[in-house]
């Protein structure tokens, strides 16, 4: 054993078989009542075509053979206090570039081609993926053009930079940087990784899924931080063949709550990060980050269409958690020897406030360590505090 918001458009997908009540911070939105019709192929589930399969997965698991590293897994002691619901850590923050972003782009940027390789590479990022789409193109020789917020991690921007691309800043957040990027692929020829919205993309994340399934037999649920989607739906489509009974559960900040509420309410829906929130600072008085949340790495004003769409059919539920949740979870984290980003730490975070979301066998993504240098500095310091 190991916010306020309006809706963009409809999901093309049959509606599930349960409602969904509005999403709040730091409340398990909706019980689970069951599979909603799944085949046993995720290609086709409830009588809708699915774009992303676990055929695309183990194409991606082939592609990432000697890339990407088979992450390990620890156990979490003391997080629920629940004996019969173990709790294990799936360390993507020790991935090459520090997330497990480099596998959906190295997947992406293999999977073109070289033709289109050579046309040069675009993407947007709030760092991560910027960096896996640095690494990914340096391997291939292509010339990678990236661009981040203005306010992005500056530890990000220097390690993307380091690793050979060209980094560009754009004044707002990352939906705005996505915009220009897609602008730039149309005018210049190159092509646009999407940090997200891309089957490519999507089946390289559900690699994660794919190991999971080897290092925990009975895994019962996994729950991982949500910004655009591409982890938690790839991970679903890896899971749900093979185990369509495991729970699959995503974690958002309340301060950039899109997803979630677009899950909910069963429409796409742009809500602007910190636009949901009802004040301007966080629980401890400081002024909110420009991303309008601590989790930089989940700060996008709206889902993928596709992975919207993915986790309609696929993914059990989706909370959120405030901001002051991402910061126990990266203390709790760090006292047992892991440094986690806000983002990474979101799994946990949930579990601390939530912790009857681990049902059975539980794996949490940490998905990212990447750091902002003040987060850090933060971090340890309310670590030791509270060890004394």
């Amino acid at each position: 054993m190991v916010a306020s918001a309006r809706i963009s458009m409809r999901v093309g997908l049959p509606r599930p078989d349960r409602a969904r009540p509005a999403p709040s911070a730091c409340h398990a939105l909706g019980a689970r009542t069951g599979p909603r019709g799944r085949d046993n192929a995720t290609r086709s589930v409830g009588g809708a075509v699915l774009p992303v399969d676990t055929a695309d997965v183990w194409a991606a698991a082939a592609r990432l053979s000697g890339v990407a590293r088979r992450t390990r897994i620890v156990v979490a002691p003391g997080i629920t206090g629940d004996p019969g619901s173990p709790v294990w850590l799936k360390c993507e923050h020790e991935q090459h570039t520090g997330s497990f972003k480099l596998r959906g782009a190295y997947n992406r940027i293999a999977a073109a081609g070289p033709r289109a390789r050579a046309r040069g590479v675009v993407a947007a990022s709030a760092g991560n993926h910027a960096q896996g789409v640095a690494f990914a193109a340096a391997r291939f020789g292509a010339a990678a053009t990236i661009f981040v917020p203005e306010g992005a991690n500056p530890a990000k921007v220097a390690r993307t930079r380091s690793l050979g691309a060209r980094v560009e800043h754009v004044p707002g957040g990352v939906d705005a940087a996505i915009r220009t990027a897609a602008a730039f692929a149309a005018d210049s020829g190159a092509f646009l990784v999407h940090p997200f919205d891309d089957e490519a993309v999507v089946a390289g994340q559900g690699t994660v899924g794919l190991e999971l399934l080897e290092q925990i037999p009975d895994l019962s649920t996994v729950i991982t931080g949500v910004g655009g989607g591409g982890l938690l739906c790839g991970l679903a489509v890896a899971i749900r063949n093979q185990r369509p009974d495991v729970r699959v559960i995503g974690v958002q900040a309340a301060a950039a709550p899109a997803f979630a509420a677009s899950f909910h309410a069963g429409s796409r829906l742009t809500v602007p990060p910190g636009g949901g929130a009802s004040d301007t600072t966080a629980g401890d008085g400081r002024e909110r980050p420009p991303a309008g949340t601590v989790a930089d790495g989940m700060a996008v004003g709206a889902p993928g269409r596709l992975t919207l769409a993915l986790a309609a059919r696929l993914v059990d539920d989706v909370v959120t958690v405030d901001e002051d949740a991402f910061w126990d979870g990266m203390v709790v984290l760090r006292r047992a020897g892991h440094r986690v980003e806000p983002a990474g730490a979101a799994g946990v975070a949930a579990l601390l406030r939530m912790p009857h979301l681990a049902s059975g066998p539980t794996a949490v993504i940490l998905s990212g360590g990447n750091l902002d240098p003040a987060v850090d500095r933060r971090v340890a310091a309310l670590a030791a505090a509270r060890a004394g």
